[in-house]
């Protein structure tokens, strides 16, 4: 297994133009579009329609009627002024999308970096939408596709990075390298287990090559884990939350750990849906 981690949303232009027929990619905006998207699945929306630019969800909207407009720009649910006449249903906030409002809905989302991201690798094997919130049930997905090529992708913030997507990348990292070198250790004939149940687990485990960008992005990670709502409190996005009195909850709320066991995938539609659980 190779692992790759963009950065900056500076790269996605290359990304773009990449072939990446065999790879699977995980695009992470944890402050706010990917946490919302995993959000309103789990709630029971029926699909999440990402798109670039507002022109883009005023025209579905006008050709379905019936479906819900979400989205921000500079953070504020868009409203009529900016669309042309229409106020947006929901904003960026994953607290919005409660499954009063979105059982069983279409909802097509812009933001200002998620839905990019997500855009820039639709030519992908695989592209899954993930967060802190479904962190572990992602990962656990991409061991058992046993993808070659994975590339964790940081949505940013503006043109820049943003902390608490490569802090995401670098817990999947975490996990993925890390259960792979338990794998190794395990392997080893010091370890005491039998020599028909080592051979066993070698054949499972998939040896795991980390880019650089992937090792900083781990790294960096790891010097917060034990607390990573402060940590994403102090990076650009999370202060800019904080500072508004309706949008701070949304900082906690998104530094929560495995509390939705469900996967999110990009179809070839682009519409991104529930594809499995790690049951």
């Amino acid at each position: 297994m190779q692992i790759e981690t963009i950065l900056s949303p500076a790269e996605l232009p290359l990304v773009a133009r990449r072939d990446l027929r065999e790879t699977a990619c995980v695009v992470f905006d944890i402050l706010r579009a990917t946490s919302t998207f995993v959000t309103a699945l789990q709630n029971g929306a029926e699909k999440i329609i990402p798109v670039g630019e507002i022109c883009e969800a005023v025209a579905l909207k006008n050709k379905f009627p019936g479906l819900l407009l979400a989205g921000e720009r500079d953070g504020v649910k868009i409203c009529a002024v900016q669309s042309g006449g229409i106020d947006f249903d929901l904003g960026n906030s994953p607290r919005e999308f409660t499954p009063e409002k979105i059982r069983g809905q279409t909802i097509v989302s812009t933001t200002t970096n998620g839905t990019r991201a997500l855009r820039a690798c639709a030519k992908a094997k695989t592209v899954l939408a993930a967060s802190f919130l479904n962190l572990a049930a992602t990962a656990k997905f991409l061991e058992q596709q046993n993808f070659n090529k994975i590339m964790l992708i940081c949505a940013g913030t503006g043109d820049g990075v943003a902390d608490e997507d490569v802090l995401a990348a670098g817990a999947m990292v975490d996990l993925l390298a890390g259960r792979d070198e338990q794998n190794a250790a395990l392997n080893h004939p010091a370890c005491g287990i039998a020599p028909g149940i080592r051979a066993r687990t070698a054949q499972r485990a998939i040896p795991t090559t980390i880019s650089t960008s992937s090792e900083f992005a781990r790294r960096s990670f790891q010097s917060i884990a034990s607390d990573l709502y402060l940590a994403m409190t102090k990076a650009t996005n999370g202060t800019r939350l904080q500072s508004n009195p309706d949008l701070r909850g949304d900082v906690v709320f998104c530094a929560q750990r495995d509390i939705y066991d469900l996967v999110v995938v990009m179809d070839a539609e682009g519409a991104l849906r529930v594809v499995a659980s790690s049951n």
